[in-house]
């Protein structure tokens, strides 16, 4: 058996073997791919949410008589939450019996949907959301672990491209899908949509997966760490989201530097630190932020270059940024059969290589398209992000020690959700600084520089602890069954 060196809380380092499998998992043998669906929509639900209330930012200060910077806390309550806390949650779901975890989490999720909907002012509704974004971190960290312990490994990266796939798609549809409930009815709506999905998963949730223990309360020492990183997370997004309006903000991320380093030193960093150097996984991280920095830049030119000065209507906007998502959704399982046939890391380049050239398409188009010429290019780097997606955390999730799945899922979950909120304010920056003129093909520029360098953290396995980590799926099929 392979071993792998890793940190404990105290610092120490131990060896770590592959042994018994652990809470939650499926029995050697059996596939359940009703679980890997729910871990897909949850996906697609907190990802939605993640974006779908900004359309309806107007009609919630209107409807609760508050300004639109106010109401905008709506969508900041929820985001920093989840980003804040994606790291101690994923520590503290690694002793925790995975179905508990699940139904709490959705079930948590839901109902604050439900409250969000009803709130009659606006301190209400930015609390429900606070406390939703909390169980949105839960659920974030969930996903990959929930799909990676529903198959056999042979099948990891079919199952890692469902959430993979969906995830993305629910950030990319939030804005069309909110448009159209606001038109239709109304703001109260944009919440509540996400309410029959959340029952869906309950309900697979509770009858397929098996019991493995209950939920456990973090001790003092836990709590001060998630403090301490959730502050620093917290004012890192702060400055990122900011900086989409002024990039000046982004001298504010500095401040979460002392903080970090502090949390990295100590009892609750090193551990999560440990794991990725065991596996080498520093550079597949950076890999995943890159991708996601890259997507999110060229979403946020393209859609502000069509409308705001091509004239572009805003449905024909949306239906050419449409591309990218169809391009993803399919190619999404393609890639996720092609990492189980020849291994994960080179589809995962694959992905990457044709996602960049999609991006460097654009580049010379500058600020003469046409919807059409735009389409195209975004089908291909679609097409590309759904190569890329699965295998990426297949080969995330399938390196990771079988006792630290939810550190490892945070910890990736993290970097893409960064890599999100950096792509539009870099964007920002580009344009600015490259003048009216040339700003777009600047930002566009950036958005491919962005995709390239994910190729060659991919391509480039990371230096791994004592024992090497299988990177095609296959080849650790027999270990799941020993």
């Amino acid at each position: 058996m392979g071993q792998s060196a890793l940190e404990d809380e105290g610092g120490r380092v131990t060896q770590h073997v592959p042994g018994a499998e652990p809470p939650g998992r499926i029995p050697a043998g059996e596939d359940r791919w009703a679980l890997v669906a729910v871990s897909g929509v949850l996906a697609f639900v907190a990802m939605l949410d993640m974006n779908i209330v900004n359309v309806a930012l107007a009609d919630i200060a209107d409807g609760l008589h508050v300004s639109t910077a106010t109401a905008q806390w709506a969508v900041l309550g929820y985001q920093l939450p989840v980003v804040a806390l994606l790291l101690p949650v994923g520590r503290w779901l690694d002793g925790v019996g995975l179905r508990s975890a699940v139904l709490t989490a959705t079930c948590g999720f839901g109902l604050c949907s439900a409250l969000a909907a009803a709130a009659p002012w606006a301190a209400w509704l930015i609390v429900a959301r606070l406390v939703q974004g909390a169980f949105a971190a839960v659920l974030f960290v969930l996903m990959p672990v929930l799909a990676v312990r529903s198959v056999r490994p042979e099948k990891r990266g079919r199952a890692m491209s469902v959430p993979a796939t969906l995830g993305p798609l629910g950030a990319v549809t939030g804005p069309a899908v909110g448009g159209l409930l606001l038109d239709h009815l109304g703001w109260h709506a944009v919440f509540l949509v996400k309410i029959p999905f959340c029952v869906l998963a309950l309900v697979v949730a509770w009858r397929v997966m098996p019991r493995d223990g209950g939920l456990r309360r973090p001790d003092r020492r836990s709590v001060a760490d998630a403090l301490l990183v959730a502050s620093g997370v917290a004012v890192l997004l702060l400055a990122l989201t900011l900086a989409s309006d002024r990039p000046a903000w982004l001298v504010l991320a500095l401040a979460a530097v002392p903080t970090l380093w502090w949390w990295s030193r100590g009892p609750g960093g090193r551990p999560v630190a440990g794991v990725l150097r065991a596996t080498g996984l520093f550079r597949a991280h950076g890999a995943v932020l890159s991708l996601a920095a890259g997507f999110a830049a060229m979403h946020y030119v393209v859609a502000l270059h069509l409308q705001r000065d091509n004239g572009v209507s805003a449905t024909t906007t949306g239906l050419t940024v449409l591309a990218f998502p169809l391009g993803m959704g399919l190619a999404g399982q393609i890639g996720g059969r092609l990492a189980d046939r020849y291994g994960a890391r080179p589809v995962a380049v694959t992905g990457a290589v044709v996602t960049a050239t999609g991006l460097l398409l654009l580049v010379p188009l500058g600020g003469g398209w046409s919807p059409l010429e735009v389409a195209w290019r975004l089908a291909l780097a679609g097409v590309g992000m759904g190569l890329n997606g699965g295998p990426t955390q297949a080969l995330v999730m399938g390196a990771a020690p079988r006792d630290r799945t939810a550190t490892v899922g945070s910890t990736m979950q993290l970097a893409r959700t960064l890599g999100f909120t950096l792509g539009p304010a870099l964007a920002t920056a580009a344009w600015g600084l490259a003048g009216p003129d040339q700003g777009v093909r600047a930002g566009l520029a950036l958005a491919a520089t962005a995709a390239c360098l994910a190729v060659p953290l991919l391509a480039l396995p990371g230096r791994r602890g004592l024992a090497p980590v299988p990177e095609k799926t296959t080849d650790a099929a027999p270990a799941a069954h020993n």
